[in-house]
């Protein structure tokens, strides 16, 4: 059942970001079943008159939940809802994340959380989630060079390393807290780190890549060193900022 093109999809609060406010406003409609398991959701053109904003912006956003398993696109057909993973009652609100000391807690989290799924996923990993990874970083590095979007192929390399440790809670809490654990969607993490956004995000790349290559040979342990350090990193850079 499709979903009637005269519905609003609007956000209740002003966002920071206009694509991560297009995401907040579609992913709190299909968990609270306003948009169904199967259903269509509205045409590009039609999300960009209901928001006023460019195709662009729609397409991130459709990018972004789609990494988060919220919706699947079918080339030449549309967009569908998927049914959202287990636990949905957890969530962090993106709107919520707003200050340093916000984002330094959920990285204190993420550490703990991260660096165990990086060490089980090089234990457990499959060549084909390997793959998944290798575009992931593929697209964060193609992004980097010709200054597009690095937020979506981030967060999908990290939800592919949690999908990578075959336990569906590791996968599921992610996909919960969604884009909302990168640091620069809250922040301007580059301005913290004293560094221009391109050599910041040349610095996150190759961080992704130490993980990448642990996974790869299966050594668990270097995994979840490279991932606590990679995400260390980010935690330092902040408490000195603060």
């Amino acid at each position: 059942m499709n979903v009637p093109a005269d519905t609003p999809v609007t956000p209740r609060r002003r966002p920071r970001n206009l694509a991560q406010g297009l995401v907040e406003s579609i992913t709190e409609r299909i968990r609270g079943g306003d948009i169904r398991p199967g259903e269509k959701l509205p045409t590009e053109s039609e999300i960009m008159r209901q928001f006023g904003v460019s195709r662009t912006v729609v397409r991130e956003a459709l990018s972004r939940l789609q990494a988060s398993g919220l919706v699947e696109t079918h080339h030449g057909v549309g967009t569908y809802a998927l049914e959202p993973s287990g636990g949905g009652d957890f969530r962090v609100d993106p709107a919520d994340i707003a200050t340093v000391r916000d984002v330094l807690v959920l990285l204190e989290l993420r550490i703990c959380l991260e660096s165990e799924a990086a060490g089980l996923a090089a234990a457990r990993r499959s060549p084909e989630q390997l793959h998944e990874m290798r575009r992931a970083l593929e697209a964060f590095k193609s992004a980097l060079e010709n200054d597009g979007d690095t937020v979506t192929p981030d967060f999908q390399f990290h939800l592919l390393v949690a999908q990578a440790t075959d336990n569906r809670y590791f996968a599921d809490l992610m996909s919960h807290l969604g884009s909302a654990i990168i640091p620069r969607t809250r922040i301007n993490s580059a301005k913290f780190a004293h560094e221009d956004r391109a050599a910041y995000l040349a610095r996150v790349n190759l961080e992704h890549e130490d993980i990448y290559s642990a996974i790869q040979r299966q050594d668990a342990e270097a995994a979840r060193a490279a991932m606590r350090t990679h995400l260390s990193n980010s935690r330092e850079r902040l408490r000195r900022a603060q």
